[in-house]
């Protein structure tokens, strides 16, 4: 029973009853819907058939619970019922409006309100919400001398034509909480209202069979330490809508297989509760042996969910995975023979060392150059490095800085306090140039939380968040760290050089839009700081502290989500409590691994890469095919368009020429977003206008495929007279042998049997080899095996 006891202070105080079957564990039924409820003493509590009990008149009384034969007694204590309740407008008011979904951003909290009446959203701003309710509509919505005749009333209760339709019940206990603040003149809300500092839901977690229920039980906790159960106010959302389905009282009902959440929400707090659903009891992984620590968590997730993985990829998969998600290049032929030609338990381990340059043998790690230049274009992306926002020369100097941080391994601490505390030049000091993408501290704010934290901060510019406790005032606080960055023109390369240098102004600070007060730099959820010079060093020391809940967790996520084609949170830039990942344990173990080897991005690649997670083949079992977040099977990635036509010009032995760089520059190596070519803009090259990592178009479109399948520039490439197709006709090699290296080039394999049979027919009916080739070549481009990563 939860609680075993309850107190129930005021008037329409509320308590919701939770009665679980013993042994009381994650496993344990849930009876509440089942359980039958008396009160001892109607005049002190009652209590309703749900198990909701609702304070009536001081005293003392027991409320006797019985489920499957057993009763039990809960006793219950109420206190400070009075005749003329006093109602808050924030305490009591404002979270039946909330609770009936007024102020709803599809409500009466959209950017014009409804009907002429408009809220703040979530009852973000209370001052503003008592204004609309009394005073505005010249005071058309209260009637102080007759309540039940409020617009206030009868709109929600459809006592008159409301176009949102029914929200209250007339006679309710919400009901009465308005009539009585109306009753008692609407008094303005408190100056300083107790505000709610944590929200709990129970039980936190249930495992059991499909079609179970579930009576949530939520309390919020107060800033002056005391609890109270808000199950009544609190507003009900399914995170997963294919698993878990909630009523607005809080009563969970498991709908599918798999992992699902509901989440909880109540005066800018929110909490979620985890349901699983087994796809299968019992599961047996035959064969499964865990090479690191990402294989132990992930095969208890699979117990846990019923779920079996598919088995390994082959070596040619392996290969051709491991070189395009650590370089974004393709193995070459020799590359792929020696590989596929090589012995030993350990060649797989022995690759990932020398794609991440970890050998120590300069012969073997060759491929650094590659590394760094496929990691700088995913950061260039995300920082938002362009010509047109910072210039020709300040891009060129921030990208050969990310080029040399990754060339570096540079550990993510340093790099991050590199770039968030740079000054001066921003043509000979590259990170300064972060400050003239994002030029004010809010957009500095909101660029270095998604970035770095994995937090979207941009709603709190003007609300609270809607469903994490992060404020507005958290917004500016953290703003209030770039408050005097400043810049200056300098002369330096010539008048018209338009350099800019970055520097730390003496003074600046940065204001809460509402309020007007000076905001103190603060970290987010965090306490204010006083630095003494340069805010940005207190900055830089917080975001890559060993600590810090969000830094190891974000960058861990997002390499993970590289890596496997799915973040273990997903969106990868929105991490929060209410947007749980797939396998916390997973997540923890990944951020802790991050921190303890120092920040270093090729140890945590080499741990992901190693592991038989990564491994597993992308075709899934029918018992698996259904499983999109649990990595049962490997998921296939769309390439890259800078890495697609890299690879298509390697294959058909060209190059690409881009305007301002030098022919042979590949296109992972370009520096900017604003290159005039159809083939990377088709194939969703981003423009490098946003953080997010959205911005890149990955999904497959009718342009894209028209332009492999008919489009010249691909036929020219495949027929150059220089390339691949017509050294291959001069080479002393059998047909055999020729298409055995146009596989190994393009799919990094050789044929199978029945295509080298296929190959050697249509050559044989063809009676032109150059035109067999080019087609073969033509085919093997356009394959779903080429295109993607598998």
């Amino acid at each position: 029973m939860s609680p075993s006891a309850v107190t129930l202070s005021g008037n329409y105080a509320r308590a919701q009853l939770v009665v679980t079957a013993l042994p009381a564990n994650e496993h344990a039924d849930d009876l509440t819907s089942q359980a039958i409820f008396q009160t001892s003493d109607p005049k002190v509590v009652s209590v309703n058939a749900n198990g909701r009990l609702l304070a009536v008149g001081n005293g003392s009384a027991t409320v006797t619970v019985t489920a499957s034969g057993v009763s039990k007694p809960v006793a219950v204590t109420v206190s400070g019922v009075t005749a003329r309740p006093q109602v808050g407008f924030v305490e009591h008011v404002m979270p039946v409006i909330s609770k009936a979904g007024c102020n709803a951003g599809a409500c009466h909290a959209s950017q014009y309100g409804k009907g002429g009446f408009k809220l703040s959203v979530f009852a973000f701003a209370p001052n503003d919400d008592w204004t609309a309710i009394v005073r505005d509509g010249f005071g058309r919505r209260v009637s102080l001398l007759d309540p039940a005749a409020s617009l206030l009333l009868c709109k929600p209760t459809t006592a008159v034509p409301h176009e949102g339709g029914k929200r209250l019940e007339a006679g309710s206990v919400d009901y009465e909480i308005i009539k009585q603040w109306l009753a008692n003149g609407a008094p303005r809300p408190n100056p300083k209202p107790v505000a709610v500092t944590a929200l709990t839901v129970e039980p936190a977690r249930r495992v059991g069979p499909a079609g179970f229920t579930q009576q949530l039980r939520v309390v919020a906790t107060y800033a002056d330490g005391h609890s109270t159960d808000v199950t009544h106010w609190a507003k009900f959302d399914s995170l997963d809508e294919g698993v878990v389905a909630v009523t607005p009282d809080g009563r969970v009902r498991t709908i599918g297989k798999g992992q699902g959440a509901a989440m909880a929400r109540f005066e800018g707090q929110a909490a979620i509760a985890t349901f699983v659903v087994p796809n299968k009891d019992k599961l047996e992984l035959s064969g499964w042996v865990d090479r690191n620590v990402i294989d132990t968590l992930a095969a208890a997730k699979f117990r846990e969910i019923g779920i079996a993985p598919s088995g390994l990829c082959d070596d040619a998969t392996f290969l051709r995975r491991a070189f395009l998600d650590v370089t974004g290049t393709l193995p070459t032929p020799e590359q792929a023979k020696a590989f596929l030609d090589s012995s030993g338990p350990d060649k797989r381990a022995k690759l990932v060392d020398q794609l991440l340059g970890l050998t120590g043998d300069p012969a073997q790690d060759v491929h650094n150059n590659e590394y760094a230049a496929y990691w700088a274009l995913k950061w260039s992306d995300l920082i938002r490095s362009n010509s047109v926002a910072i210039g020709e020369q300040g891009m060129w100097a921030l990208h050969n800085w990310l080029i040399d941080a990754f060339r570096q391994n540079k550990p993510w601490d340093k790099l991050v306090r590199e770039l968030v505390t740079a000054q001066g030049s921003t043509f000979s000091n590259g990170p300064a140039n972060y400050f003239r993408i994002a030029r004010t501290p809010q957009d500095l704010t909101e660029a270095t939380s998604q970035l770095f934290l994995g937090v979207r901060l941009q709603c709190c510019k003007c609300h609270n968040h809607p469903y994490e406790p992060l404020t507005q005032t958290d917004y500016y606080a953290f703003a209030a760290f770039f408050a005097r960055v400043g810049n200056k023109p300098s002369q330096e390369f010539g008048l018209f050089g338009n350099e800019t240098v970055i520097v730390n102004r003496p003074d600046g600070e940065v204001g809460h839009p509402k309020t007007g007060a000076t905001m103190h730099p603060t970290p987010l959820r965090g306490k204010p700081v006083n630095p003494a010079a340069d805010r940005r060093q207190a900055l830089a020391d917080w975001l890559a502290a060993k600590d810090n809940p969000y830094f190891a967790r974000n960058i861990a996520n997002r390499l993970f989500a590289y890596l496997m084609g799915r973040g273990l949170v997903e969106p990868i830039d929105d991490i929060r409590a209410t947007n749980p990942p797939s396998n916390p344990e997973l997540l923890d173990a990944l951020a802790d691994s991050f921190v303890k080897s120092g920040f270093d991005q090729k140890q945590l690649l080499k741990l992901i890469l190693n592991s038989r997670l990564y491994q597993l083949d992308s075709t899934p079992t029918k018992a698996n095919a259904g499983d999109l977040k649990f990595y049962s099977h490997f998921t296939v990635k769309r390439l890259p368009a800078e890495v697609l036509l890299d690879a298509i010009d390697q294959v058909t032995g060209t190059r690409t020429k881009f305007e301002k760089v030098p022919l042979g520059t590949r296109a992972i190596e370009l520096p900017d977003a604003q290159y005039k070519n159809y083939f990377l803009s088709t194939f969703g090259k981003p423009r490098r206008e946003a953080v997010c990592e959205c911005e890149r178009v990955s999904e497959p479109n009718l342009a894209q495929a028209l332009h492999t399948l008919n489009g010249d520039a691909i036929e020219a490439k495949i027929a150059d007279p220089n390339g691949r197709v017509a050294k291959l006709l001069v080479a002393k090699k059998s047909p055999d042998e020729l298409v055995s290296e146009l596989y190994l080039a393009t799919v990094s394999r050789r044929p199978h049997a029945d295509e080298l049979a296929a190959c050697r027919k249509l050559l044989a009916e063809s009676g032109d080899a150059k035109a067999f080739y080019q087609d073969l070549v033509w085919s093997l481009v356009n394959a779903k095996h080429f295109q993607f990563v598998h």
